[in-house]
């Protein structure tokens, strides 16, 4: 399951769980839409790792957790920390970072 934030507490998701992965992403972004439902696909084949897309202009203390300049970006935090990162519109990348922390 993916959860979308609506309020800027991505910090207290990345404490409360054990793997998570975020998309951050915002409306106007074109590859963002293309991903989302990939990104989506993939949380349901990842059952044991928490799912969320974040808007990236509306909550900068979530977008700062991941130190994120560009659209796409796709992070990784595994008990509580900051694994890694990648800025990509391609699925394959995505996947491997997936793999990489689960």
């Amino acid at each position: 399951m993916v959860q979308e934030l609506n309020q800027d507490n991505l910090q207290e998701i990345v404490n409360t769980n054990d793997t998570v992965i975020v998309q951050y992403s915002a409306t106007w972004c074109g590859n963002c839409r293309i991903m989302k439902p990939k990104f989506k696909k993939l949380a349901t084949e990842h059952e044991n790792a928490t799912f969320v897309i974040v808007d990236a202009e509306k909550f900068p203390e979530s977008r700062k957790l991941a130190s994120v300049n560009n659209l796409p970006t796709f992070a990784t935090f595994k008990k509580g920390a900051f694994v890694g990162q990648e800025q990509t519109n391609k699925f394959d990348v995505l996947k491997d970072l997936v793999a990489n922390v689960i």
